[in-house]
């Protein structure tokens, strides 16, 4: 499909798609696909489950700060983050500064379906899972709405479809930055 230059970080609640589309994404526009979390526990050894039960989220946030931090460093990468790396203003700034931002969308009924049988969730380990979910989102997505260089919703789409339209949609506006500023939703 083409090269991408620059970096992009995939933002957005867990259950968009961050690490299945964008693991896609990266291949049609060779890029490096990391995974925030996933290269937390490669190199602790530890689930991110387990993180949260020993250190706390304000322990596993400051893994995940300084991972970014790292991370963000690169070219050619993209990087899908944790559902909360925008929490802190230190990482969205990081985030910002280094590479285009995609805000996946999805709908609280999207992630009731896709993570209806996930149980490795830390957030979700609550006997009401589903209003967590609806906190959850009316909490970050105003900020990743503030964020975002583009917005994306895959709309049920396949893993392929919803990759290739991502990538024509990043490759567009790498070439027409005005294009990003708009927050196309795709």
């Amino acid at each position: 499909m083409g090269r991408f230059a620059g970096n992009v970080f995939l933002i957005g609640p867990m259950g968009s798609g961050k690490t299945t589309i964008g693991r896609k994404v990266a291949e049609l526009l060779d890029l490096r696909f990391v995974d925030c979390d996933q290269e937390i526990e490669s190199r602790t050894g530890a689930t991110v489950n387990l993180i949260f039960d020993i250190e706390g989220e304000a322990g596993f946030r400051q893994r995940e700060s300084r991972m970014l931090e790292e991370l963000a460093a690169e070219e050619g990468l993209l990087l899908a983050t944790g559902g909360g790396a925008i929490l802190n203003p230190r990482n969205r700034e990081l985030i910002k500064r280094n590479g285009l931002v995609v805000w996946l969308k999805t709908s609280v009924e999207q992630q009731v379906r896709r993570l209806s049988k996930d149980r490795s969730r830390p957030l979700l380990q609550t006997p009401d899972w589903k209003q967590t979910l609806v906190e959850l989102a009316l909490e970050r997505d105003p900020i990743y709405r503030q964020m975002a260089d583009l917005e994306f919703e895959s709309r049920g789409h396949s893993i392929a479809r919803a990759a290739r339209e991502l990538s024509e949609a990043l490759l567009a506006a790498r070439a027409d930055p005005a294009e990003g500023a708009d927050h196309a939703a795709c």
